[in-house]
């Protein structure tokens, strides 16, 4: 459904829903990037769960349009209705929060999204849901703004109607499959053995929009029950592969701090809306940043092949290689599982990247350390970014066991840590300024376990 009409889409597997739309006439979403940065593109959909309408704010240019099978996209043309503006557009025309116009249909969505479901008028809400909306014309003052007053409004939607849905039919079984349950799932991987799977696809849609790839078959696990689960034991939390980043927000806010700071900065709203934690794991990149949280996790991952035949893997013995990972061709990933223990020690996640917000990393450390604050009792340390994949330092580690937090200490673990990582070089960051970062980011850790307020001097020396 668009815009309140059902509508019969029958397009390539490929095709996404930026291309649809635009094609049929709804040109009001544009495309800027292609690849999910800039947030021109963004639309809302909506899903009928339990009963009520959830909306989420997605990059058009990199969903395939048929992933939306059962759900109502909006764009900017199906906000207002025939009396009256949506109030975030007439927040956006009295606060004048528009200036080339070229991006203030995402703008415009993004806050109309937080609206729909009834986040609160707090600025850190609103900066939050348009970071992924980049503006060149001029700063954000004015857009956030007209955000927090459409937030403060009372409002009645009459998007949020459920009737909406009792026209529209269940998921396709086109040229994009999409299973309910892990029996359907190996029973389309076994029929498709060479058709792709796809989660949020903000990874591997970019093989479409950026190197111009074509996938005749895609495999959505979206909506793959088991895979979209988080359970919880005694022992351990079990997260399944197809669990958004916004939902490990919402799962993790009063269980891990670091995890949730760490997501904010994560690409965006949008990205997060759609992203998985499986499908970060499974692309093998080496700037992913979930990777060096969960080695520190000492976390394992469930593999499953299409026969039901499952095995465990640690995830440190994950990656092979660049873009490698011991996951076979008919293998998925089903999910993540982290005993309880790990977060009840110290932990520190921190990412350096060029932006602040919806950016890629140049640096992904993750450090946690058991002990009294003093003395360390173990340890695990996982860099991203500074190799072909995720590092585990088990020599540093070894290092920090058994010893006291101080000064020699820290030197000792600067000059090994250099000795220990061969960065490279890329248009993100020199090797010189990836292994600065390291030992600044380690430094700090030991100094946050060791309570110490300011970092003590460390030798950075860095070599050619």
């Amino acid at each position: 459904m668009i815009n309140e009409q059902v509508v019969e889409v029958n397009e390539p597997a490929d095709r996404t829903a930026l291309q649809y739309l635009r094609a049929n006439g709804l040109t009001g979403t544009k495309e800027g990037c292609a690849s999910g940065d800039c947030g021109a593109c963004t639309v809302m959909v909506g899903e009928l769960k339990d009963g009520k309408v959830q909306f989420k704010a997605v990059n058009s240019c990199i969903v395939p349009v048929g992933q939306l099978s059962g759900m109502h996209v909006v764009t900017v043309e199906g906000l207002a209705d025939q009396s009256r503006l949506h109030p975030v557009q007439t927040e956006m025309v009295a606060c004048h929060g528009s200036q080339c116009g070229f991006c203030t249909p995402g703008f415009v969505m993004s806050l109309a999204a937080m609206l729909e479901n009834g986040d609160p008028a707090k600025i850190e809400t609103v900066q939050q849901g348009i970071s992924g909306n980049l503006c060149r014309c001029t700063g954000y003052r004015s857009i956030v703004q007209a955000g927090m007053n459409a937030l403060g409004r009372d409002y009645e939607s009459r998007l949020q109607d459920p009737v909406f849905f009792k026209d529209t039919k269940p998921p396709s079984l086109g040229s994009v499959q999409q299973p309910l349950n892990e029996s359907a799932l190996r029973e389309a991987m076994l029929q498709y053995p060479q058709a792709s799977l796809i989660a949020g696809g903000t990874d591997l849609m970019l093989e479409v929009t950026q190197r111009y790839q074509s996938f005749e078959r895609l495999i959505d696990v979206s909506r793959v029950t088991e895979l979209r689960s988080i359970t919880e034991t005694q022992d351990t939390y079990t997260i399944g592969a197809s669990v958004t980043y916004t939902e490990l927000e919402q799962f993790f806010a009063n269980r891990s701090e670091q995890l949730v700071s760490l997501l904010h900065r994560l690409g965006s709203r949008q990205i997060r809306n759609c992203g998985t934690i499986g499908g970060n794991l499974a692309n093998g990149s080496p700037i992913a940043d979930m990777p060096p949280v969960l080695i520190c996790w000492d976390a394992t991952l469930e593999l499953c092949s299409s026969a039901g035949q499952r095995r465990e893997v640690d995830v440190n013995e994950f990656y092979t290689g660049y873009r490698q990972t011991v996951l076979r061709n008919d293998e998925y990933i089903a999910g993540i599982r982290i005993p309880k223990t790990s977060f009840s020690a110290f932990t520190r996640f921190y990412k350096s990247s060029k932006r602040i917000e919806d950016d890629i990393s140049s640096v992904m450390g993750a450090c946690l350390f058991e002990g009294d604050g003093v003395k360390i009792t173990a340890a695990r340390i996982a860099f991203g970014g500074m190799a072909a994949t995720p590092l585990r330092l088990r020599g540093i580690e070894d290092m920090l066991v058994g010893k006291l937090v101080n000064h020699e200490l820290l030197e000792d673990v600067s000059a090994a840590l250099g000795k220990a990582m061969a960065p490279l070089t890329d248009v993100r960051a020199s090797a010189e300024y990836r292994a600065a970062m390291a030992r600044s980011m380690l430094e700090r850790a030991l100094n946050e376990f060791s309570g110490v307020s300011k970092p003590l001097v460390m030798a950075l020396e860095l070599h050619a």
